[in-house]
This record gives structure tokens, sequence and C-alpha cells, in this order.
């Protein structure tokens, strides 16, 4: 018996090479190779002949287009995530580390859309049925009508899809699916992709939901080639601790809603529910206020949402330490560059910690006059007035700049009841405005005005 060829292929391109390299000749990544067999030449005609549709060419003034219906998931944070809940024909790609909750949270909806009179069908290819029942049982879904089977054969779960006709079915998960058409093992670059690329070709042929359960890498990427995101409509982050309570859906990439948005989710002894509102878990509770304490508003996705930054400035040794989490380390450095040439204030001896509570990452250059109070107040020793708010960016030059949709999130912290911001001049708010009564605002052009404001403030 012939030995099968093997051969090297990438899983970032998916492109092949014939022996194994450091780095891949097609897209230059390193240790992006990985061993597989190599696929026997089998007539392209039976392999992608479910795949090619011919279609009319028409402009686009002649195609029929409305709204894409949603059905809710049952799940308000899930569905703010979808953009609104699920979309026939769409195909969802959820990923995220191992015992994190994608299961879980999938069994939910999937039981939630049962109940409201969907057809379900949850494919299992790394559980047995009895082991997804025992599940179901702890979350409390007693005599779920949720239909499932056991199954990572390409060809019986279509066949099975094509038969059952569900609204929304669950593949969990992607890399455990193979098809017969190819010889590589399950989970291989080449399987992952044709196997998605036919359960896609299916969602949109039949208008059936499909959301598919990747692995992600160590690294937290999804595991396999990078056309598989590129290929379905929506692709969804897990992220959080395990040894936290709470988790973060993130959006990705949606065809059908906004990116970027998150859903948070706590972790019980039921399963997953909803936080309608995440800005307390990234409120520390002080019973007075705390020197190196600021708060500040973010905006994750069309949602704005109130977290905590702290600082602590201790003295140093001869080679002071920058150390920040939940935050850019380089934008540290650089806006302590900034406070000492613009406002005077030198940490040079000083080590400096910085940290976002709940274990939030942010991204978005708002952060960083909430940043720079905070250090003020911890290197001063002197708390911020409670109902303290601030948020605007600060550049190299010392002039706080505007940040994105300033008049939500100046009217999330009045409905939260802060009572005084410091915000970029160009945020504030136009006279008569009433959204904000009981929330003063001090507009403010420069970093040394904004510290002046905080310094008058904590007098």
């Amino acid at each position: 018996m012939a030995k099968d060829k093997t051969v090297y292929t990438c899983n970032e391109c998916g492109g092949t090479t014939p022996k194994w390299l450091g780095k891949c000749p097609h897209c230059n990544a390193w240790n992006t190779l990985i061993e597989s067999v190599a696929e026997s030449a089998l007539p392209a005609k039976n392999r992608f002949a479910s795949l090619a549709k011919t279609a009319e060419v028409a402009t686009l003034g002649e195609i029929d287009a409305v709204d894409t219906a949603r059905t809710p998931t049952g799940h308000e944070e899930l569905d703010r995530v979808l953009g609104g809940g699920m979309v026939e024909g769409g195909v969802v790609l959820i990923g995220g580390d191992p015992g994190i909750g994608k299961s879980t949270l999938l069994l939910q909806a999937l039981d939630s859309l049962q109940r409201s009179g969907q057809n379900t069908l949850y494919v299992t290819g790394e559980e047995s049925g009895a082991q997804v029942a025992l599940r179901s049982r702890r979350l409390g879904l007693g005599h779920s009508q949720v239909k499932v089977l056991a199954e990572i054969q390409l060809e019986r779960i279509l066949a099975t899809l094509e038969a059952t006709q569900p609204d929304i079915a669950v593949i969990d998960s992607i890399q455990t699916v193979y098809s017969d058409q190819l010889t590589s093992a399950p989970g291989s670059v080449a399987q992952v992709r044709e196997c998605a690329a036919h359960l896609t070709r299916a969602a949109k042929a039949s208008g059936v939901a499909i959301v598919l359960v990747g692995h992600v890498t160590k690294e937290g990427a999804l595991a396999g080639p990078r056309v598989l995101e590129h290929m379905v409509d929506t692709v969804l982050y897990f992220e959080g601790d395990t040894h936290s309570s709470f988790r973060l859906v993130r959006a990705i990439k949606n065809r059908f809603g906004a990116v970027n948005e998150i859903g948070v989710f706590a972790m019980t002894e039921k399963g997953l529910k909803g936080v309608s509102n995440p800005s307390a878990i990234f409120l520390s509770q002080h019973s007075e206020p705390v020197p190196g304490s600021c708060v500040m508003v973010t905006l994750e996705g069309t949602r704005p949402m109130l977290v905590e930054i702290q600082a602590l400035v201790d003295s140093g040794g001869p080679s002071p330490r920058r150390l920040s989490v939940g935050l850019d380390r380089d934008r540290l450095a650089m806006l302590l560059a900034v406070l000492h040439r613009h406002a005077g204030i030198a940490c040079m001896d000083q080590d400096v910690f910085v940290n976002a509570v709940g274990g939030v990452r942010i991204s978005e250059p708002a952060a960083d006059l909430a940043v720079m109070l905070a250090i003020t107040s911890s290197l001063r020793g002197k708390a911020l007035p409670k109902g303290f708010i601030a948020f605007g960016e600060v550049g190299l030059a010392g002039e706080v700049r505007p940040a994105p949709r300033g008049q939500e999130r100046l009217r999330e912290a009045a409905k939260l009841g802060f009572s005084v911001a410091v915000v970029p001049k160009a945020n504030a708010p136009k006279k008569g405005a009433k959204d904000f009564e009981g929330l003063t605002i001090h507009a403010v052009e420069r970093i040394e005005q904004a510290i002046d404001v905080a310094r008058s403030l904590q007098a």
C-alpha cells in the first residue's frame, strides 16, 4: 500500500509547501505550517458542484431587497451583539477559550428559541447526546425539546439539515467535522475550510441560520485558516477570565449590525445571565473617594460604559517601572511625557501603575484625560471629588481633543448620578440642554486647564 504523501499547510493563508519551513513562503507568517495529508486528485465537478450556482447579471436597482428579519434569541445581551437577533440564512462563528461558556450560552439560546416556536437543532461533535442532556438539566432546562445530533461527518449533517429543516442549527464545533471527499484528519486546514464552505452554502440556499463554534489558539485567535472568518457573516469572541464570573461577548465582524458591540454575561449555577448595567462591574465600590481613582465613559460599539481608572504612583529605584493593565503601555509612557512637558508634573523617578477595573480592555484614546488625572491624584495624595468623571484624548502638544459621541457619554454619566465632568471643549453640550441636569460640566482645551480644574475641586 502506497504511503500517503504529506504536505505542510499554512493555517493563516492556506498555502502549501512540500517541506516544513519556519516562515510561510506565501504570507511570510512565522510558525504557521502544519503537517497534513495531501489531497488526492478528485474531479472538481464532484467536489464543488453544490457550491457553483448560476445566476443572471442584474443591476442593483432591479434586485428586490428588504431588511432582514430578526429572530430574538431570548437573551438581550446576545441579541445586542448579533445586531438584534438571528438572521435567516446567516452564519455566525463564535470562538473562545475552553470552558468559558460557548456551549452553555448556545444551548440556553436554542432552548429559548425552541420555546418561542422555532425549530432548532444542536449538532455536537465533541460530546455525546447524553452529555448534552446532562448539561441541559444542570442549567435547569428540564424536558427541553431541542433536537440533538451527535455527528461529525459533513455529508450526514447536511442530510439531517435537509430532512429536519430547522430554523436555527448549532455546529459544535467546526474543528471536529470532516468530509469524506478529503483524506486529511478533522481539524486540518483543508477540512475546516471545506466543511465551513459547504455549511455556509447550505445556510444561504435553505435559509437556516447556522452557528459554528470554533476553537482558539493559545494566542486567543480563532484556529484554522483566516478565510474562515471572511466566509461567515458574523464573528463573535468570548472573552473573560475563567476565574471570574463575568464574560464578555464581542462582535469582531457583523454584516447585519454594528461591530465592536459587546454583551456582558454573569456565570451562575443556572448558566449565563445577561448583565443589563455593566457599568456596575467596572466601578469599584468606595465608601469615600480615594486618591488615584478617576471614572471615565468608554464606548463599546454603541454602548456607553463607565469604567474606573486607577493609578498608583510610588517611589521607584534607578529604573522606574511603567506598568498598565487594560490600557496600552506605550500610550502610558507618552502621557507621562506630556504631563511633564506641558503640566510640569514629573514622574521620572517614580513607579507608575495604571489599571482599568474589572479586567476590561480600553483601546480608545478617550481614556487619556482620565489616566492623567488619576496619576496626578495619586502623586499628590488627594482624591478627586465624589461623582467626578472625565474623558478626552490628549495630544502631544498638550491639547485636549474631543471624543466621538460625547453627548451620549455625558448622558450616561448624568443618568448614573455623576455630578462633575471634565470634558473637551468640543464635547460640551449647547446652552439649554436639559439632558444633563445635575451634572456640572467643565470644558477644557488643554491639559493644564484640566489639572487646574481638578485641583480647584480637590481643594
